[in-house]
């Protein structure tokens, strides 16, 4: 009986749908037609896209599991509320042998069955329901939280790696130019026409790229392995990325740098106290906060109703055999229980309920600040990093032409090895700014839509669009 009605009340109706997105490559329909599962697809073989990567965290990572484990319980929670609206009914069969002095009588067997029906409790019933109701909408809008948070690691995890194998790159251009450098230096030294100062200036430098390219190398690989843990993968698993675009193009390239600007902030242009409104009717932590308020004050109104009286149905019918005789008996009535005194426990059950919701409406309060701090935070950190991009992609363009020319010079016998190392010096170090202001500015995206309850599949494909494969690049694996 209890598999054939193991969810009566359909509790398992209320939940939020698992973590997964409609946007994923996968199918989510059977052949048949039927809705599919995206996570029950294995891992794909080629190489990850951002959308692959969020629905393999939304899918696989354990944070995710638990809150959805979390809203399943709670949501069974309620259908133990509305179990207390039904009778209870109870089947008891006794069988006993009576020994009296010495003599052993005849075996006596009673049945019975009794059924016991509240009828009115002050609210406590409604109460509890309540209160059970409201968790369910916390645990449910936590699981939302918890989803939005696990996406925005995803994002910075994808974000991270890709920035990393930039870097890496990067610190194997610096390696080859430190190098090309050092080859230069010395053919002048063996002509001549340079100072053994120079060479071992420029074979310093030589050794300081490889070990740039070293250190770059390794946090690449951690990089990786954050990537796959986020993924609900081991550490030491191979996780394939597309490579990223550059965000925006550099100078020369394209649009105008103000332009490319405000299309960069388009997104998100709004007044703040619009975003910071906007942000408080969609976080999800915020509608969990508010519906533990109310499952306090329903709890108060439970707690309360538990020392009143209670009205109830109570009915029974029992068979006595003894001795070859049977008798039967029923029973048919009304029970009020009036509590009169319980050592003042319900007094102070009832004060702790009310201290309880106290609490929960200034956790509201302060996570209503918070809120108003994060969208203003993540708004300014967009900005600026918007900001940055624009410029670094102007420092990289300049750094690229001095470092040309300053090499050719000194290849043709004019200019000074001190001249040639600066120079390589500040591409590298533009490079490096360029790769750290695009994983800001992707990263900050994220980060305001997640401060605003807005980092759903719409700003993912925005998000991906930044990170489309080039043509004819190859797909980064370890």
């Amino acid at each position: 009986m209890a598999e054939e009605t193991s969810d009566p009340f359909n509790t398992e109706a209320m939940l939020r749908p698992k973590p997964a997105l409609s946007l994923s490559k996968w199918p989510t329909t059977q052949p048949n037609g039927t809705a599919g599962d995206p996570c029950a697809e294995p891992l794909p073989k080629s190489a990850l896209d951002l959308l692959d990567v969020i629905n393999l965290a939304l899918c696989h990572n354990p944070q995710t599991r638990t809150a959805w484990a979390n809203s399943r319980a709670q949501a069974a929670q309620v259908g133990v509320g509305k179990a207390g609206y039904l009778p209870n009914v109870a089947l008891t069969d006794t069988l006993s042998h009576n020994l009296s002095g010495g003599i052993s009588s005849a075996d006596q067997n009673t049945a019975g069955v009794t059924l016991s029906y509240l009828l009115y409790d002050f609210g406590a019933r409604s109460a509890n329901l309540e209160n059970a109701r409201q968790l369910l909408a916390a645990a449910s809008a936590t699981q939302d939280s918890t989803v939005q948070a696990i996406f925005l690691a995803a994002v910075q995890a994808f974000y991270q790696t890709q920035s990393s194998y930039a870097a890496l790159d990067a610190a194997i251009e610096s390696e080859r130019a430190a190098k090309e450098s050092f080859a230069a230096a010395e053919a002048r030294y063996h002509a001549g026409s340079a100072t053994p100062a120079d060479k071992l200036q420029a074979q310093t430098a030589y050794s300081q790229a490889t070990l740039n390219r070293i250190t770059a190398d390794g946090n690449l690989k951690n990089a990786q392995g954050t990537l796959a843990n986020m993924l609900g993968l081991d550490a030491n698993q191979n996780v394939a990325l597309t490579p990223a675009a550059d965000p925006l193009p550099q100078a020369g390239e394209g649009a105008n740098d103000a332009s490319r600007e405000r299309d960069a902030l388009k997104t998100f242009d709004a007044d703040i106290n619009a975003m910071i409104e906007e942000a408080r009717q969609h976080r999800p932590d915020l509608q969990a906060a508010a519906a533990q308020v109310k499952a306090a004050e329903a709890s108060v109104t439970a707690t309360r109703a538990a020392g009143r009286p209670t009205l109830s149905l109570n009915a029974s019918a029992n068979q006595l055999n003894s001795n070859g005789f049977s008798s039967n008996t029923s029973l048919i009535g009304i029970n009020l229980t009036v509590p009169i005194f319980s050592g003042y426990a319900t007094t102070y059950r009832v004060r702790a309920a009310e201290a309880q919701a106290d609490a929960k409406n200034s956790q509201l309060e302060q996570l209503r600040l918070q809120i108003a701090l994060d969208v203003w935070t993540a708004y300014q950190h967009l900005t600026t990093a918007t900001q940055s991009l624009r410029t670094t992609a102007d420092l990289l363009n300049s750094a690229e032409q001095s470092e040309r020319v300053v090499l050719g010079r000194y290849k043709a016998g004019v200019g000074s090895m001190l001249d040639v190392l600066n120079a390589q010096s500040a591409l590298a170090s533009a490079r490096q700014q360029r790769i750290q202001s695009a994983l800001n500015w992707n990263i900050s995206r994220a980060t305001l839509a997640q401060a605003m309850g807005n980092l759903d599949e719409s700003l993912l494909q925005t998000l991906s669009d930044a990170s489309n494969q080039k043509p004819g690049e190859n797909s980064r694996k370890n």
